[in-house]
């Protein structure tokens, strides 16, 4: 007979999230607490890759900015879209609210994934990616948009798990190969040392019998 989800989960987590994985298991209830598990399990075991990312990423970008416009406050004189203004302010005001000063480092520090990805589309590309942001991807000689578009699905896949929501029907094999062959792109010794200390690969090939009951979730 099929189990109930333990009641207070669906209160301490509710029924709108709950549906996500029930629907997708045709209304099996068991097997959609184990596959809601799982995705817990999948997340935490990007995050460590995906923190490695994104802090390498806008530090080189930064880094090539900083020496193409001779200070590390170069979005003072870079000429950013709006909205890219907005949000350095929206940062500044962020550490300053912190009680810091909002030094250059802490406005890095505080400019989210999506903001450093946005400095690799067509909209930048003459103005930052001809002269400056190219030079954080040594790695990289394709195209700038077949790279902006592989940056930005991991910003999508990043945002989800940052915000709980379910990764399990992804391809999640291929996400994980695209963030080493950017985390490459930007500094192949990083991208080596990471993947020797990266547990996702386990997570995934258990997927399987995590959700059979053959295994119990951990993360």
């Amino acid at each position: 007979m099929e189990e109930e989800l333990p009641g207070w989960m669906s209160e301490v987590f509710s029924e709108a999230r709950l549906r996500a994985y029930t629907d997708f298991t045709g209304g099996d209830r068991t097997a959609a607490l184990r596959l809601y598990w799982w995705n817990v399990e999948a997340s935490a075991a990007l995050f460590g890759p995906f923190h490695c990312l994104e802090v390498a990423l806008r530090n080189a970008v930064h880094d090539r900015l900083t020496e193409f416009h001779g200070r590390p406050d170069w979005w003072t004189v870079a000429p950013l879209r709006s909205g890219g203004l907005r949000k350095v302010d929206e940062a500044r005001r962020a550490c300053q609210d912190r009680g810091k000063a909002g030094t250059p480092d802490e406005i890095v520090a505080e400019l989210s994934f999506g903001f450093w990805r946005q400095l690799l589309t067509r909209w930048n590309s003459r103005d930052f990616w001809v002269p400056a942001v190219h030079k954080a991807f040594p790695g990289y000689r394709g195209r700038r948009d077949v790279l902006d578009d592989q940056v930005l699905s991991l910003v999508l896949l990043r945002n989800r798990i940052m915000h709980h929501e379910p990764i399990h029907h992804r391809d999640l094999r291929e996400d994980h190969a695209k963030l080493y062959r950017i985390m490459g792109y930007v500094n192949q010794d990083l991208a080596k040392e990471v993947r020797s200390m990266d547990r996702f690969p386990a997570v995934l090939a258990a997927k399987r019998d995590a959700l059979r009951g053959r295994r119990p979730p951990r993360f």
